[in-house]
């Protein structure tokens, strides 16, 4: 998968960051949370990034 880097909150690449990728979806690099309680599958992962960086990307029409 090829990842194109479209908004993120620091340039180290060790923040959260919003990706696109070249299957036409978003990446979302952030926190991982553990305690939500929900029963999500094996595959999958719940993180947490700051509303803000979505507003960003907006406003930058990134999307």
């Amino acid at each position: 998968m090829k990842l194109t880097r479209l908004v993120g909150q620091c340039d180290e690449g060790d923040c959260p960051t919003i990706y696109a990728t070249d299957r036409g979806t978003i990446a979302v690099q952030g926190d991982r949370v553990v305690d939500h309680g929900l029963d999500l599958p094996l595959r999958e992962a719940l993180v947490e990034i700051p509303v803000e960086l979505i507003r960003k990307a907006i406003r930058d029409n990134l999307f």
